[in-house]
């Protein structure tokens, strides 16, 4: 749900970006095996970064992103968690690395969990779904 975010396409994709960082059975499946789910359709590791930086700008500072594409400091935590694990990965494996070597880092952990953190405040499950 979006309501009372502007644009609300950048919150969708903010969502998808750390729903792909969450998974590490998508990461596997697409990013390193490209098995992708339908004809014309891309992803990898840096196409997320991307989102979150260059896209949606919610990243490196989430706190401008509050009252936009984030709705509550909470969310703003959550995407500052993402942004220092990120950085952390690329302290210690620089940039420009293949997918396979960020999945392989220690750090990538880390990633993944702040990623799955963070999807869970800003799509928290629906009651009855």
């Amino acid at each position: 749900m979006t309501d009372g975010v502007s644009p609300p396409y950048q919150r969708a994709q903010i969502v998808e970006a750390l729903r792909a960082l969450a998974d590490q059975e998508y990461q596997h499946r697409v990013w390193l095996a490209g098995e992708y789910p339908e004809v014309g359709f891309y992803d990898d590791f840096t196409l997320n970064v991307h989102v979150l930086h260059d896209d949606t700008l919610v990243l490196p500072d989430p706190g401008r992103s509050l009252g936009t594409t984030l709705r509550s400091p909470r969310e703003v935590a959550a995407m500052a968690a993402v942004g220092a694990s990120l950085e952390a990965l690329f302290a210690a494996l620089g940039l420009g690395v293949s997918d396979a070597e960020y999945l392989a880092a220690p750090e990538w952990r880390t990633v993944r969990s702040a990623a799955g953190a963070a999807l869970a405040v800003l799509q928290p499950p629906q009651p009855g779904s």
